[in-house]
């Protein structure tokens, strides 16, 4: 039950199977500007298969933020084993949509989440669409995973709560049908939102996450801090603090925003590009996920107590 180092980090995961990917596959959506567009990329063998929703972030790259993104998890967990469902976002760079006058612009935080409730909604019809998946899902273990911008509407799918600035009132996107979130590099809390991205982002000025129930993992990064973003430099990691349990805390040290390069391989803005930092951090989201979705699953028990045994250890765990 081990892969090579550089795919696992030295984390006990399961053996990797062949990937199948699938794309576009394309869902006319009503009152969406442009039809939301998935990529699907799924383990060539075995059923009852739990899903990963895997939302992208912001970033300034034209193709990492939208389905075309984020191959070294996503790639990785569906040879471990999991459906990876990956919708393009109406921010992405892809659509050009930033600079429209549309009020959601240039974040879409509303669609995105509701993009991926529309998935949840429709997964027959994605399991007849993707050749050889249909009746393949485990429709009782739906997860939700995303980066950046993506960690923001995997909060909101788990009960974080945000104001809408049209008409003050509060917005909660909760679906019980994502039984646990991952949270990596999300957004804060919003009353620690630098005047910068309260004047370009205000939606993450309102922020909170007093409600966010679902079991979820945020995952940070020891140096990832911005002055646009916060002041505070554990800014990111409120999600964890701020939120009721059960949670877990992976901080990674010496990462920055890209966490080592999740978003793409060789990736420009990775700021801080480490491949192993990556391997470690997909086969620890695998282990808790496998726990988490299958319970008594010893998969994040024997993760963390690998990476605490590591020689010169990439990382840390909390939880409450």
């Amino acid at each position: 039950m081990s892969t090579p180092f550089n795919e696992a980090a030295g984390i006990p995961v399961s053996d990797p199977t062949p990937v199948a990917t699938f794309s576009p596959v394309v869902l006319p959506v009503p009152g969406r500007i442009v039809d939301l567009q998935i990529k699907v990329s799924a383990p060539a063998t075995g059923s009852d298969l739990p899903v990963i929703l895997l939302s992208h972030g912001h970033g300034p790259s034209n193709f990492v933020s939208s389905l075309h993104g984020y191959g070294p998890v996503a790639n990785f967990w569906a040879a471990h084993g999991f459906v990876v469902i990956q919708p393009t976002h109406l921010d992405s760079m892809t659509l050009g949509l930033r600079e429209s006058d549309d009020p959601e612009a240039p974040l879409y935080w509303r669609s995105r989440a509701e993009d991926m409730r529309y998935i949840l909604d429709h997964l027959d019809q994605i399991e007849a669409a993707v050749p050889g998946l249909s009746g393949r899902l485990d429709l009782s273990r739906i997860s939700a995973v995303g980066h950046s911008m993506g960690g923001h509407t995997v909060g909101m799918l788990c009960g974080q709560r945000v104001t809408d600035p049209a008409d003050r009132t509060e917005v909660d996107l909760t679906d019980a049908r994502v039984r646990v979130g991952v949270l990596m590099a999300p957004p804060g809390n919003g009353e620690d939102l630098a005047a910068f991205a309260t004047e370009h982002y205000p939606i993450l000025g309102t922020s909170s996450f007093a409600k966010m129930t679902t079991p979820a993992l945020v995952i940070v990064g020891e140096n990832d801090w911005h002055p646009n973003f916060s002041e505070r430099k554990d800014w990111r990691a409120d999600a964890y603090f701020l939120s009721p349990a059960p949670k877990s805390l992976l901080t990674l040290f010496g990462a920055e925003h890209g966490l080592g390069g999740v978003s793409m391989y060789d990736a420009a803005e990775t700021t801080d590009e480490n491949p192993k930092r990556v391997a470690a951090l997909r086969a620890l989201v695998w282990a808790y996920l496998r726990t988490a979705l299958y319970p008594g699953d010893s998969a994040w028990a024997d993760a963390t107590a690998a990476l605490l045994s590591m020689p010169g250890p990439l990382g840390r765990v909390e939880s409450k």
